[in-house]
């Protein structure tokens, strides 16, 4: 059963998502957030598997309540998927840089809100596809290192493990990851584990920092990968 926390600052959005979750048989809310303080405090209290965070919210916004949650070990089971309004949100980058494991439009469908939250309580980043390595690629133009990330970047890593990196920064998952390099899923999925200890990033969206600000990947299809 995946433990869902719903933060967001109108009552009848987490109304909607909270009778959208209910009805998984997978699933349960175990809370319900108005406000950033209440995400931060309810993630401690509820032990929730995933938070579900609006990025504009009041007292305390989504992308520092994610930080805070990211920063608590005692939360480290803890995944966020941010949902913004617009694919265009500025602020979308700075809440994977606090942690947040993805981000999701609200106009998504509802079948993809679940499949979001399963795939972020799995492990795996979710960023909606299309305008992510866009985004991400037009809002790093100060470079920082992100939250979580080692100081040794795609440098310390072989040159399969910066093919890959790659590969993830341009949203592929482990079965295209293999399929696209010609390896078996099961040791995709291991260099993926193997660079995420390296950069000591905590989740494959991490990953996407990193290589979008190394300059291992960049944008208009130029770039170290070739794409």
């Amino acid at each position: 059963m995946i433990r869902v926390l719903l933060a967001d600052d109108q009552t009848l959005v987490r109304a909607a998502f909270a009778m959208l979750v209910g009805s998984d048989p997978d699933m349960e809310v175990v809370g319900e957030a108005a406000t950033g303080l209440e995400a931060v405090a309810l993630a401690r209290s509820a032990r929730a598997d995933v938070v579900v965070m609006d990025i504009r919210m009041p007292e305390l916004d989504g992308i520092e309540a994610t930080r805070r949650i990211a920063a608590d070990e005692d939360l480290a089971g803890v995944k966020v998927l941010v949902l913004t309004t617009y694919d265009t949100d500025d602020h979308i980058v700075e809440a994977l840089r606090a942690g947040a494991s993805g981000f999701l439009v609200k106009d998504t469908r509802p079948a993809d809100l679940l499949t979001a939250i399963r795939t972020v309580a799995a492990g795996e980043a979710l960023l909606s596809p299309g305008p992510t390595a866009r985004l991400i690629a037009r809002v790093l133009s100060a470079p920082q290192p992100p939250a979580g990330a080692g100081a040794g970047g795609p440098g310390m890593l072989s040159d399969r493990e910066r093919q890959v990196l790659a590969l993830v920064a341009r949203g592929l998952n482990n079965a295209e990851i293999a399929e696209s390099l010609g390896l078996s899923p099961l040791t995709a999925k291991t260099h993926v584990s193997r660079i995420m200890g390296k950069l000591g990033a905590r989740d494959r969206a991490q990953l996407v920092i990193v290589a979008y600000e190394s300059g291992l990947v960049v944008p208009a299809g130029g770039g170290a990968d070739g794409h």
